[in-house]
């Protein structure tokens, strides 16, 4: 069991050097300029001063800056009140009755204690922290004039760092903290720790302390003022199977659950503090805070926690409280007076700890499930007798004449957002928590006409959730560009009062919540686009200098591939095994980045790899096997259906692939002598058509090929890239008695290569031989030999552009594949033909710039726009609006979108437009332009949707602009149809058609796709004009060759990897394409 006692039996301390992330340094190991040595010289043991009247929890935070002064010099600081033989500092409440739970009544006394002090030493004073008007010290150096305060005094968590001379009696010169309030002084303290070298996660994630023996000042003054966002907190969610077993197998149990005790909550409370946040809310489905231990919620208020509830938890009060403890439903229309009583009590409970509450108001039905059997207007009504009630419920509990200065919050969560547009009115000083989708995006932002509330707005948003259309709540899966854009589009919006995070377990998402932290903190500092910067500064703190930026790539790169598609949504049809090669590029990004991250990880010194492993190898050796086993479960179902030997073998992977799977989560449990054992005991593997997690670990559907015979079309097959189909012989998908299929056209401007594969479906070892039926169609293996316990063959196509016919040139060229193998089936079939259909053609020398057309398509990444034509009109509303590349963003490299982001929407004649020029050799009726967008919601209401606007048209000619409304209105809990497919595929454009606009193109020649976002947030990533020839992929087709760009003969265009900006493509590097040797 841990316990308070034990827990420092498992910090660790080790080496090198920390910086405090993207805050001002005043500390540094060099002794040039500095203004005073804190540690190290003449200093053999320091002293924190701190006045016995400040709060209990700055108290309890100078303690921590003791000990990490102890974790980084080997040499524990004291801690005093200047007084000799003086008691720890005490925090007295009165507990709960936790017996009782629908008649308030407490059952005496308890504290906690702060602390241990030592007995002063002035001369050894190094530091003095406190608060102002709550500390002596602080208030008697103001009263003197030493030290100026007026910058932060009254402000909302500031504080100032200072070294001053002679500040009390005795001590020469000290660094003096003092904070606004007693957050602000908290927040000055850990400032200390973290830039001597105390990572935040020094206990969640076992960061070592990095080693130093001479600290110095180097400041003479820090002024640190409001943070950005007033209330930063995270929500701990959806805490079974993982964080319930964890705090089960180290804790006793409550008298009404599992051990969440202030045992396990100041571990909680500490890592808020250290990461600058001051609000949670707490667990939820397993548990019952406040009932759980008497001591939760005022230890919560002795750290200076902002405590509140969730979105369903009103008036602080747990929800399994009401099931449990009360008679009579969940429902105000049928059950009011009692529900009225259960509230009263929440406010009796939390009167004590009021100072550090934030009260959440309205309500839900039944376990965070919608309000029934009641129309919407009912709902309305019913909800605001309700909070009106809750208002004078909270007045008359915590005895106060203005209950506008109580901070609420009412979460607009789900169909309560409908409400609102309903006619619900909310209270003008009750803060309006709008609720993102659960998957990221936010659902409604602040109106020009709400941004005057006195409450003022915030944002829930999801890291984890439970819901459709899958649930996702194992590892990380957050992309760090995709936060940062939604949460500084929110922030400009207003949304700036409360910022909350469902962060499900918490372990395993230490990455994304410090980046959430670190830009509601200070949003100036962290801006849209600071996040490589911000990930290199993590890595810096976590791991050193010396790897940072390899570090801060493979950060990067793990959050596009992990986000493109959860791992609880990925399934075998999802990436393609036949089309673009997209399912091997998937699989490559996948090895080089687990490659690279074990790489790193062994060459990180010992005491560095535990942190590294939870935080960056385990998230991406674990994506890598996750893909692995549904990309072989397809390849399966490829082969069985072609009769493939391979099919077999490829079964044998996938199981072990799921055997490393488990191995990995056993070295997970292992790791630190168990500490963080059952942290991995979710499943991930096995979804199927329920949105729940499935109970067990399960691998896809595969099929067994009976090999003990060999298939009646012979010993030899062969397929082609783009299709299921095999020959010789028969199936489903190319006529019957058939023996040709065809590879994808080539083209000078498509792809280098095409490929078909030569495999096993007999018993014995077989040569073959391809003979194509020009000296000008090369292939990368000509002859070979496949058998039932060898490899299959790819063989790649390409063709020699200076020998072929010149343009314009059109043909299709076949190659014989030929084998000696042939038993009976020399009777029935035929043997096989590849056929390539060859096109050589030019664009002519008039087009300078643009996209070309292969393969019946163009396909352009949304960043790659030639030019912005400037808005028909002009006005103050868009004289700054322009277009803007967010950078590592997207599917797989960038998007392109208006900022700035708090822009009003627009129209087609006052708003710019993206421009690309394409050269299009096909005419078609209906060319479909498909933009991949990311999945936005309509954010400014339902009444004022997003859209955007797009054209394709001969270039020189007028525009034919249509304009697009993709996201369709919110009903009730429902959401937009086609949200489903458009989360799980992290675009909009790729489930349904509600992104496809169809043009006219009457001729070959050159045209001008131009596309117009009406408003930010419709963040563009890639657009597909299709003429007939794009085939079905996740992500889409490769880009188009580029003119002015891209070299005749010297692109490889493949893949997506191929990609000018693709993360983790082959841009500046030879790319690799898949063995010639299959499985």
């Amino acid at each position: 069991m841990l316990t308070a006692g034990v827990k420092g039996a498992l910090w660790l301390a080790f080496s090198s050097v920390a910086a405090a992330l993207g805050q001002e340094r005043i500390i540094s190991l060099n002794g040039t300029s500095a203004s005073l040595q804190i540690a190290g010289g003449p200093v053999s043991s320091g002293q924190i001063l701190v006045s016995s009247n400040d709060y209990w929890g700055v108290i309890r935070a100078a303690g921590d800056l003791a000990l990490d002064f102890g974790r980084v010099t080997g040499t524990n600081y004291t801690l005093s009140n200047g007084e000799a033989n003086a008691e720890p500092a005490v925090y007295q409440y009165n507990p709960v009755n936790n017996m009782n739970n629908t008649h308030f009544s407490t059952t005496g006394t308890a504290n906690f204690t702060g602390p241990a002090y030592s007995d002063p030493s002035p001369s050894n004073i190094v530091i003095i922290a406190g608060t102002i008007g709550h500390s002596t010290v602080i208030d008697d150096l103001i009263s003197s004039e030493a030290i100026d305060v007026s910058e932060v005094e009254g402000k909302w968590e500031s504080f100032t760092s200072q070294v001053v001379e002679n500040p009390v009696p005795g001590c020469s010169r000290a660094l003096v903290i003092a904070g606004s309030d007693p957050r602000g002084t908290i927040y000055g303290i850990y400032d200390i720790s973290e830039q001597i070298g105390v990572s935040p996660w020094y206990f969640w994630a076992d960061t070592p302390p990095k080693k130093s023996k001479n600290l110095f000042v180097t400041a003479t003054k820090k002024v640190q003022g409001p943070p950005s966002v007033k209330y930063r907190g995270f929500f701990l969610n959806d805490e079974q199977p993982a964080l319930t077993n964890w705090v089960a197998s180290h804790w006793e149990d409550t008298p009404y659950g599992p051990g969440y005790g202030p045992a396990f909550y100041g571990l909680i409370f500490e890592l808020l503090l250290r990461l600058r946040a001051n609000y949670l809310w707490p667990t939820l489905w397993a548990t019952m805070f406040e009932v759980d231990d008497p001591g939760n919620q005022p230890y919560a208020d002795a750290f200076e926690i902002v405590l509140g509830t969730s979105h369903t938890e009103p008036l602080m009060r747990a929800q399994n409280e009401f099931g449990k403890f009360y008679e009579g439903p969940w429902a105000y229309n049928l059950n009011n007076e009692t529900i009225d009583d259960y509230f009263r009590y929440g406010v009796q409970r939390a009167k004590p700890y009021a100072r550090n509450s934030l009260w959440t108001v309205g309500m839900r039905g039944t376990g965070d499930t919608a309000i029934e059997g009641l129309g919407v207007d009912h709902i309305v009504e019913m909800l605001t007798t309700l909070v009106k009630n809750q208002r004078d419920i909270m007045a008359e509990g915590l005895e106060v004449d203005d209950i506008t200065t109580v901070p609420q919050t009412w979460c607009l969560y789900k169909e309560v957002m409908t409400y609102l547009f309903a006619g619900l009115q909310v209270p003008d000083d009750v803060t309006l928590l709008w609720a993102d989708d659960n998957w990221g995006n936010v659902r409604r932002l602040p109106l020009l006409s709400e941004k005057d509330r006195a409450g003022g707005a915030g944002v829930y948003y999801h890291f984890d959730y439970v819901g459709g259309p899958r649930s996702y709540k194992w590892i990380n899966t957050v992309q760090l560009s995709k936060t940062a854009e939604q949460m500084h589009m929110a922030y400009a919006r207003g949304a700036d009062r409360i910022w909350i995070v469902n962060v499900g377990d918490m372990k395993a998402l230490e990455i994304p919540i410090n980046h959430f932290f670190d830009i509601a903190y200070d949003a100036e500092r962290w801006g849209v686009d600071s996040t490589a910067d911000w990930a290199r500064a993590y890595a810096t703190r976590e791991f050193g200098p010396t790897h940072a930026g390899h570090i801060a790539d493979i950060m990067m790169k793990y959050g596009m591939y992990a986000a493109r598609r959860k791992y609880e949504l990925i399934e075998p049809h999802v990436y393609s095994v036949i089309n673009y090669n997209e399912a091997d590029a998937v699989l490559q990004q996948w090895a080089e980045l687990s490659a690279q991250a074990q790489a790193m990880y062994d060459q990180l010194p010992a005491e560095n790899q535990p942190t590294f492993f939870q935080t960056v190898l385990q998230p991406a050796l674990a994506g890598e096997i996750v893909n692995k086993i549904y990309i072989g479960g397809a390849r399966n179902m490829l082969y069985a259906g072609q009769k493939r030997n391979a099919a077999n073998r490829v079964i044998q992977e996938v199981l072990a692939y799921s055997a490393a799977d488990a191995n990995l989560t056993r070295t997970w449990d292992a790791m630190l002598d168990g500490k963080w054992e059952h942290f991995m005991d979710q499943t991930h593997i096995g979804f199927d058509s329920y949105w729940q997690q499935p109970m067990r670990n399960t691998l896809p559907p595969m099929v067994h090929v009976q090999t003990e015979f060999v298939s009646l079309a012979g010993e030899v097959g062969v397929g082609v890239e783009g299709s299921n189909a095999t020959v010789q012989g028969d199936d489903k998908y190319h006529p019957n008695s058939g023996n040709t299929l065809a590879v994808p056209p080539m083209d000078p401007y498509g792809p280098a290569t095409r490929y078909f594969d030569v495999f096993s479906r007999g018993t014995k070892d077989c040569e073959w031989t391809a003979s194509p039926w020009q000296p000008w169609v090369k292939l990368s293996q000509y002859e070979g030999t496949v058998g039932p316990s060898g490899p299959d063959t790819r063989v790649f196509v390409s063709i020699d552009w200076s020998a072929a016919p010149p343009a314009p040139y059109s043909d299709t060229i076949n190659i014989n594949v030929t084998t000696p193998c042939r038993g009976m089936d020399r009777y029935g079939f035929r043997a096989p033909i590849i056929q390539v259909p060859v096109r050589n053609r030019v664009v002519p020398e008039s087009f300078t710039s643009g996209f070309v057309e292969s393969d019946g398509h163009v396909a352009i990444s949304g960043a790659h726009f030639q030019s912005v034509l400037a808005p028909a009109q002009s006005s103050d509303l868009n004289a700054n609006v322009t277009y803007h590349k967010f950078a590592s963003y997207g599917r797989t490299g960038s998007g392109v979108g208006l900022v700035p982001l708090n822009t009003e929407k627009l129209t087609v004649e006052t708003a710019p437009a993206l421009e690309y020029p394409v050269y299009l050799f096909t005419n078609h009726s209906a060319a479909n332009v498909t933009l991949y967008i990311s999945p936005v919601l309509n954010y400014l209401d339902e009444h004022d949707p997003v859209e955007y606007a797009v054209s394709l048209a001969p270039a020189g000619a007028p525009d034919v602009v249509k304009s697009v409304r993709p996201v369709g209105p919110t009903v009730g809990s429902g959401m937009p149809a086609g949200w489903d497919g458009a989360v799980a595929d992290a675009v909009w454009g790729h489930s349904g058609e509600y992104t496809k606009t169809s043009f006219e193109v009457p001729a070959e020649g050159a045209y001008t796709l131009r596309v117009w976002a009406l408003m930010p947030g419709v963040v563009v990533q890639k657009i597909v004009v299709d003429l007939g020839g794009v085939r079905p992929s996740y992500l889409g087709p490769p880009e188009s060759f580029l003119v002015g760009r891209d070299a005749l003969g010297e692109r490889n265009g493949t893949s997506f990897l191929n990609d000018v900006d693709t993360i983790g493509g082959a841009a500046g590097r030879k790319c690799k394409r898949r063995s010639a040797e299959l499985v």
